[in-house]
């Protein structure tokens, strides 16, 4: 298959630039690199020459085919060695006016039929095109940091990109060895908008003092898989960074709820705890490795009151079968004794509702998560309400680490923790599709291989379905009142027939 472009422009040398200059080379392409200032283009050449020569030491490249790279990486001084190029992607400062300046120089050195490609993350590509004399001519294309590794590339178009140039944009991500998504031009495209969720509900959780920035984690990646917890890798993207994402995200959706941002992040920001470069963020880091807090041990409870399970509880044979292999004396009475630790297990609603709802007594009620069956989870999340006894606590901690699961123990929360994360994630996932952004398809493809989820955020829903989740959204909007959790309409149609989401309409 011939190359769409034979011929490419990079402008920026930074890390961006480089990466996307070395991918470019190993498609086939002779690449020009430019940047403002020549030395960083000269030491930019030199480490992706060096790159190379490690590829060769380690026997993924031969020296003929290093060499032949080094010959088609180029440095010009100047936008005017740009003039033969059939596509100029630009990797430089994220500055709107800047762009825009680049652009309408660049637009009057090359060929009309040129592809002019912008690497933002943030900026709308329309209005980077607006005002050019062929903005047909001008598309989105997002790489992920570090480019060779990051093997994600979203294609954007603006409201006046010429389909085909998104097309040959596609087929020239395939000749790189990357995957390509088709997005329309939105705030954040696929993964930054996808990605909203994650940070933002699990700082709103922090913030009503639900739990600890460890213990978030903790439940995060022990109960649903995800790699890093939500505050370990904003310490690792740095709050410098992420945060001003998250504003610019939520008020280019002119304060869209969903996306509101997080006082915490903001007072962290401005006062320099950003995260693991700063030696200090959500936590502290000493030669470079994280400080986290030891885990509570589990409580010594000499005697084991009887347990009685609420008939309203979510997978309630499952905590059935899961107290009789704990040794769990059992009542089984419409009510519960008055000696009875008293378990419910919510989808939504917090501990206190629930108590209240099915007049039960507050002190020794007790809430387990089930949304995730237990075999799947390496942890139990328990949460009091703000009248359990400490003596109820205690003994529902000793009870369900009977057999060397691990347990968290929260306060009350509508949705727990993993509920109102998972919730959230699906809910921003499905109003994407329903905003046609980008397919289905696309979107499961950004979200794993751009921010390592272990599902895709629609597979995640249908994992744990579709109406699971919508009840979660619907009773956190009755115990918070917050306009974040209403669900997208391709969520509750979908959860509401039984398909998947997934699902397109023909």
């Amino acid at each position: 298959m011939s190359l769409p472009f034979d011929t490419v422009g990079v402008a920026g040398a930074g890390a961006m630039g480089r990466g996307i200059a070395q991918m470019c080379v190993q498609a086939g392409s002779t690449v020009k690199l430019y940047d403002t200032q020549a030395a960083a283009a000269s030491r930019a050449r030199d480490e992706i020459c060096s790159q190379w020569d490690r590829m060769v030491d380690k026997g993924r490249l031969d020296a003929a085919a290093a060499a032949a790279n080094k010959e088609r990486l180029q440095l010009v001084d100047g936008l005017a060695g740009f003039a033969g190029c059939g596509l100029v992607i630009e990797a430089i400062v994220e500055r709107l006016d800047v762009k825009k300046t680049f652009f309408a120089e660049v637009e009057r050195i090359v060929q009309p039929q040129a592809v002019l490609a912008t690497n933002t993350s943030s900026l709308s590509v329309t209005a980077i095109a607006a005002g050019l004399q062929r903005p047909q001519q001008v598309a989105g294309y997002h790489f992920f940091n570090p480019v060779p590794l990051m093997k994600v590339v979203e294609v954007v178009a603006g409201l006046k990109t010429d389909p085909a140039v998104a097309d040959a944009l596609m087929r020239y991500t395939r000749a790189m060895g990357h995957t390509p998504v088709r997005a329309q031009d939105t705030p954040g495209f696929i993964v930054n908008h996808a990605g909203r969720a994650y940070g933002t509900e699990a700082l709103r959780i922090v913030g009503e003092g639900v739990a600890d920035f460890a213990t978030v984690d903790r439940i995060l990646k022990d109960q649903v898989g995800f790699k890093l917890g939500p505050f370990e890798l904003l310490d690792l993207t740095g709050l410098d960074v992420s945060h001003p994402v998250m504003e610019s995200i939520y008020h280019q959706y002119f304060e869209e709820p969903r996306y509101r941002p997080s006082v915490i992040a903001a007072q962290r920001a401005a006062g320099g705890v950003i995260g693991r470069k700063a030696g200090e963020g959500f936590y502290r880091y000493v030669d470079g490795k994280a400080q986290v807090p030891a885990e509570a041990p589990v409580p010594t409870v000499a005697e084991l009151p009887p347990v009685w399970v609420s008939t309203r509880a979510a997978r309630r044979s499952e905590l059935y079968q899961l107290l009789k292999d704990l040794g769990a004396k059992i009542e089984t009475g419409q009510s519960p004794s008055l000696q009875a630790l008293t378990l419910v297990a919510p989808l939504g609603f917090d501990v206190t509702t629930v108590a209240v709802v099915e007049r039960l007594d507050p002190a020794r009620t007790i809430g387990i998560d089930m949304l995730v069956e237990d075999s799947a989870t390496k942890r139990r999340v328990l949460a009091t309400n703000p009248a359990t006894r400490s003596d109820m606590r205690d003994a529902a901690h000793a009870l369900f680490a009977r057999d060397g699961k691990a347990v968290s123990v929260i306060r009350d929360s509508g949705g727990f923790v993993t509920q109102r994360v998972v919730a959230a994630i699906v809910n921003i996932a499905a109003d994407i599709c329903q905003q046609r952004i980008c397919s289905p398809k696309d979107l499961e493809t950004a979200v794993t291989l751009g921010l390592g989820y272990p599902l895709g955020p629609l597979a995640m829903g249908d994992r744990w379905g579709p109406a699971n989740v919508l009840e979660v959204l619907f009773n956190l909007q009755t115990v918070y009142g917050d306009p974040r959790y209403r669900p997208s309409p391709w969520l509750r149609r979908r959860g509401a027939i039984g398909l998947s989401l997934l699902h397109e309409e023909s």
